[in-house]
């Protein structure tokens, strides 16, 4: 029973910080930009040392900001997961259009997809109106490390993220083209970063190939990947600089649709922490 007692209380207490830090956000989304400590516990009812404690703990995540005033205004990591929220739930629909182009202009199947859990997700897809196609995948997971989406967004992460991709899922061997051996991976992922684009060639499927280009938000991270993905007598080595260059230019509409203004094959991946040490870099 004293037990029971407890465990309620906790939940009750846990409900109520939730409560009320939700509280001030509201607070200060009506009432502001800015607005004292006093302001906030008179909206919201509440003591000011315990109005001035859930202040403190959100300004150490940047979920507030204290001006030079002494103010508290809305911060900086909301609009971080406001923008996340509104292109991930607005990606697959922002992305249909550009996949119909591809699928115009390629004849081919194109997909939409992104990493979740170290596997590919696809969110999207428009089917190639061909006889002999690709058939739809919403919703289905592939391996990303012998797909064209996967190695389209991993070649752009972090060696801590492809490390742990290649820990957690490993780098199983579907076919005998599928690179299963690390170092040869990361050959592979450098020539992704280099070319701006992503080939399975019959990596994960005998007789598939895909071709895949990254996807970047506002901030220049990559998100997502587009590609097309055909039978391997139609997608012949000969075609695939004129069928990148045509996923490569979706994928940057797309990316600027998302916010994204910069050049989409610019940027390197970030450091791992090793290797950022080993820079001095801090």
């Amino acid at each position: 029973m004293a037990g029971t007692v407890i465990a309620h209380r906790y939940r009750t207490y846990k409900v109520q910080v939730l409560d009320r830090t939700f509280g001030i956000f509201d607070v200060l989304a009506a009432n502001g930009p800015e607005l004292t400590l006093a302001d906030i516990a008179l909206r919201l009812n509440l003591h000011k040392s315990t109005t001035h404690r859930l202040l403190a703990v959100l300004e150490d995540h940047r979920y507030v900001e204290r001006t030079s005033s002494g103010r508290y205004r809305l911060g900086s990591k909301l609009l971080e997961l406001g923008a996340r929220a509104a292109s991930g739930l607005d990606l697959a629909r922002c992305a249909r259009p550009f996949l119909e182009e591809l699928v115009a202009e390629t004849g081919e199947t194109a997909h939409v997809g992104i990493l979740r859990e170290g596997e590919v997700l696809s969110i999207a897809n428009v089917e190639s109106p061909r006889t002999l196609r690709t058939p739809s995948t919403v919703g289905r997971r592939t391996p990303a490390h012998c797909t064209s989406l996967g190695k389209a967004i991993l070649a752009f992460a972090s060696e801590d993220e492809v490390a742990k991709v290649i820990r957690t899922r490993g780098l199983t061997t579907y076919t005998p083209k599928t690179l299963s051996r690390v170092a040869a991976f990361h050959r592979e992922l450098t020539k992704v970063r280099e070319r701006g684009y992503a080939v399975d060639d019959e990596e994960f499927e005998e007789g598939l190939r895909c071709i895949g280009a990254p996807v970047r938000d506002h901030s220049g991270r990559v998100v997502a990947a587009i590609s097309i993905s055909g039978p391997a007598f139609r997608l012949m080595p000969e075609r695939w600089p004129a069928l990148a260059t045509a996923v490569m230019r979706a994928a940057e509409k797309l990316s600027a649709v998302l916010g994204y203004g910069g050049n989409s094959n610019s940027q390197a991946p970030p450091a791992s922490d090793s290797r950022r040490r080993r820079r001095g870099v801090r």
